[in-house]
């Protein structure tokens, strides 16, 4: 071995050795995880619980998905328990949650480990193939779950990586050196931890502004506090402007308070979840967006605007609202207004009834 590439060596594991022992004494207390002094006790991660808290932690925050993860486990504690739940009512449960291929991939993929017996694959090429299951998902479950010396790269340990060895390259093109050198950390022993010693330090420390350097159990190793500026990495390209779609909502509310509703196709955005009766979105100014779009006729009444934010465009939705004593049309329901909660309804549905009928999407007593 040469001797910059043993020098480099040894400098990994005195980062990774300085990361555990800060991950021992300030790791973060989360519903899904085993603490070093549990583990110390002989508890053992369980794979069902890393698995589902990954998926839900795909694009969302930590706080947001923790009142989720309690929800779901106390549903369905176990694999195939989830995969015995009707479909939707894990939509219903997964709902607010956003990115719902994740919830469709989540049921399909606890059906066929169901199938197999129960037993999640303990390495990460058999992790891979379940659905829903990426280079991501099956090395954090591979290393937290199962111990396995797996790379783990997410948004914080990219952080924490460039700023470690001041990567100048854009991010989008250095993830390949970024997991390279996540790599060479990953110790024989504890390399779970390690990736969650790594993802705390990026939520609680090396933050995407102000990080709070001086607390930082791998400063000595930083080349990014050396240069003076570790907020300039990782360095990003400029963003595109995203794309703005406009479209009509319909509320449309029955004397009782019952909402009409429809199922979304199961693919596609959105795909498998509830919504009132809408245009299509368009990028055309002048596009459906008033009350003669409407999908039957009524005393109609433009009560606002929403806004939304999907990962490849913006939308802008104006939402009318008429009491109506009709029937169904064909492919509604009519949802009663103490039902209005649990439906599986996504936070630009939610929008929208508030917007016409503030309060109408919260938890009433039946």
């Amino acid at each position: 071995m040469a001797l910059h590439e043993q020098t480099r060596k040894a400098a990994s594991e005195d980062s990774a050795s300085r990361l555990l022992a800060w991950y021992d004494a300030h790791h973060r207390e989360l519903p899904w995880r085993i603490t070093p002094r549990a583990a110390a006790g002989g508890a053992r991660p369980d794979p069902y619980r890393i698995w589902l808290s990954e998926v839900m932690l795909q694009q969302t925050t930590v706080e947001a998905v923790k009142s989720y993860f309690r929800a779901f486990v106390g549903k369905w504690p176990d694999v195939k328990a989830l995969a015995a739940a009707p479909t939707e009512d894990v939509m219903k449960a997964w709902a607010g949650l956003g990115y719902y291929s994740r919830a469709r991939n989540l049921k399909a993929c606890a059906d066929l480990v169901a199938s197999q017996g129960g037993r999640f694959p303990d390495n990460e090429g058999g992790l891979r193939e379940l659905p829903g299951i990426g280079a991501y998902t099956a090395a954090a479950i591979a290393a937290i779950a199962f111990d396995r010396p797996a790379a783990v790269v997410d948004g914080n340990v990219e952080r924490v990586i460039t700023r470690l060895y001041s990567i100048a390259t854009p991010l989008s093109e250095a993830k390949p050196e970024i997991r390279a050198l996540v790599e060479r950390l990953v110790p024989r022993t504890r390399p779970g931890d390690l990736a969650q010693a790594m993802m705390d330090l990026g939520a609680t420390i090396c933050t995407p502004k102000r990080p709070r350097c001086m607390l930082c159990p791998v400063r000595e190793d930083c080349s990014a506090i050396l240069s003076g500026d570790p907020e300039r990495f990782p360095v990003r390209l400029p963003r595109a402007d995203k794309p703005l779609r406009r479209g009509a909502a319909f509320v449309a509310e029955r004397a009782d308070g019952a909402l009409l509703l429809r199922k979304r196709p199961d693919k596609g955005l959105l795909g498998g979840m509830t919504e009132v009766p809408t245009t299509g979105w368009t990028a055309r100014i002048d596009g459906a967006t008033t009350a003669d779009a409407a999908p039957f006729p009524a005393d109609w009444r433009r009560t606002g605007q929403i806004a939304h934010v999907f990962t490849h465009f913006a939308l802008e939705l104006d939402v009318f609202h008429a009491q109506v004593k009709s029937d169904a049309p064909e492919g509604h329901f009519w949802s009663l207004a103490h039902d209005i909660s649990g439906e599986a309804l996504p936070t630009v549905m939610k929008k929208v009834i508030e917007a016409a009928i503030p309060g109408a999407t919260k938890a009433r007593p039946k």
